[in-house]
């Protein structure tokens, strides 16, 4: 019997110790397809500059004094759409302009188009291998994928990537987000091999519970939405910059006119924005109180102001003063815009600061 026993654990290591290098091998595969995918999104902004978007930017605003331009035909993939160029007028209360949303990426380009759907396709792919990496890495380890910086990077990564694509499968307006959203998930992966990469491991004690997979699995999909808000304001922003400029009587750049008249209206990315905090502000609140429950199984005390849990709860209340600016009538626009991103900016330090800086209960593994 004790010769069988010792038979079977280095058969079983080994086995880990292929599966962890099989998820490895998943992962930097799925950061090739991820770059092939980020080329396609390119392509498509390249080739959607090429169309009518840019020459209908001063069609769809009128500088003050000048006659009424006639409406504008742009070309679409599968057929043509024509845009009338609408009246721009300033809400004093809410501080929006009436314009359409842009086309998107591909600009009404045809060629842009299928580019576009390239990029998607390898999305696609690339989310379904790194979801095959950290799956492989959680059997490794035989335990769920999340005990230390780099297994929370990748699975982070692939629940940004799953949220982006299920917004598309629900025939949701984010195509746009598409190139913004790689770029981060490719440094976010770049990151997770080369700074915070961590062999398998077995978890400390403290953290062998059920309540692992509930905390920390939610944390995750909150951040992913977080952050897929966090984007859409940074480019509100920049929207309604490029608005203003228009409805002043100015004429913006060559390179801003291409890019964002192909987005949608300012409004339309507030307005996301502010939906996508909403929705999953219950879920980060329970988030807290999950990590609460399990450190009183944990520790035998429910709060202790551990720096992991006192930036937990400073973003809580940044994203709830966020929630209540963005429905007082006074601060919707910009100032709550900025609120959003200094709440953002709250969880990312919550995540890389406390846990590379900042020492505490919740260091685990190093990193």
């Amino acid at each position: 019997m004790f010769t069988r026993r010792s038979a079977e654990v280095p058969l079983a290591a080994a086995t880990n110790e292929n599966l962890a290098q099989i998820s490895n091998v998943l992962i930097y595969s799925a950061m090739a397809v991820y770059t092939l995918a980020f080329f396609a999104y390119i392509a498509e902004w390249l080739f959607g500059s090429r169309s009518k978007v840019a020459r209908t930017a001063a069609a769809l605003t009128t500088k003050p004094g000048a006659k009424k331009a006639p409406a504008v035909t742009v070309n679409q993939a599968g057929g043509t759409a024509v845009l009338e160029r609408p009246k721009v007028t300033v809400r004093a209360a809410a501080g929006r302009r009436d314009v359409p949303d842009g086309p998107g990426a591909h600009g009404g380009d045809e060629q842009g188009d299928l580019y576009g759907r390239i990029a998607i396709s390898l999305t696609v792919l690339a989310f379904l291998i790194e979801f095959g990496g950290v799956l492989t890495r959680a059997l490794s380890v035989e335990r769920a994928p999340w005990g230390n910086m780099y297994e929370f990077n990748i699975t982070f990564s692939t629940v940004a990537t799953g949220v982006y694509l299920g917004l598309l499968a629900l025939k949701k307006n984010v195509r746009w987000l598409g190139l913004f959203l790689i770029t981060s998930v490719l440094l976010d992966l770049g990151l997770a091999v080369t700074v915070l990469y961590t062999a398998s491991d077995q978890l400390v004690p403290a953290l062998h519970s059920y309540w692992l997979y509930i905390h920390v699995s939610t944390a995750i999909f909150c951040g992913a939405v977080f952050y897929v808000g966090a984007v859409a304001t940074i480019l509100y922003l920049f929207k309604d910059s490029y608005e203003s400029k228009l409805a002043s009587g100015g004429t913006p750049g060559t390179f801003a006119t291409s890019v964002l008249e192909r987005l949608p209206s300012s409004a339309s990315l507030d307005k996301f924005s502010y939906r996508v905090n909403a929705a999953v502000f219950p879920l980060w609140t329970f988030t807290i109180i999950a990590g609460a429950i399990w450190a009183g199984d944990a520790w035998g005390r429910y709060w202790g102001w551990d720096p992991k849990e006192t930036w937990s709860f400073i973003t809580w209340v940044a994203y709830a003063c966020y929630l209540h600016a963005r429905a007082t009538a006074g601060w919707k626009g910009r100032k709550a815009a900025y609120l959003a991103l200094i709440a953002f900016g709250c969880w990312l330090f919550n995540y890389y600061g406390v846990n590379i800086f900042v020492s505490g209960k919740h260091s685990y593994a190093g990193v």
